[in-house]
């Protein structure tokens, strides 16, 4: 079965905030920790995982990357702080999550 994934990405301070969607989280997040990405994250040095959601359909994670944009910067932090409150860098943990379904 395939997954996608909605995404927060911060930068070395925990400033600066990138939502994304993707459809091979452990590529993107690579991508974002080399600075391959053009635009906003690689320009604010966002490379940072500090959170991400799991769904079954593109337009699952689509639907929520757009509702996430939408919100005001203490509701993501909040949503953020519920999984991982000490926003530590969770790159690492995205090369594991999927082995179970091998």
């Amino acid at each position: 079965m395939r997954f996608y994934y909605t995404y927060i990405v911060a930068n070395h301070t925990r400033s600066v905030l990138y939502i994304g969607m993707t459809g091979n989280i452990q590529q993107r997040i690579q991508q974002h920790f080399n600075g391959e990405i053009e635009g906003f994250s690689k320009k604010y040095n966002c490379k940072y995982l500090v959170y991400y959601e799991k769904f079954t359909t593109p337009l699952e994670a689509i639907s929520r990357e757009k509702q996430i944009k939408k919100w005001n910067r203490k509701k993501k932090e909040d949503l953020i702080n519920k999984t991982n409150p000490q926003w530590k860098s969770i790159n690492k943990t995205v090369f594991l999550i999927d082995e179970q379904y091998l």
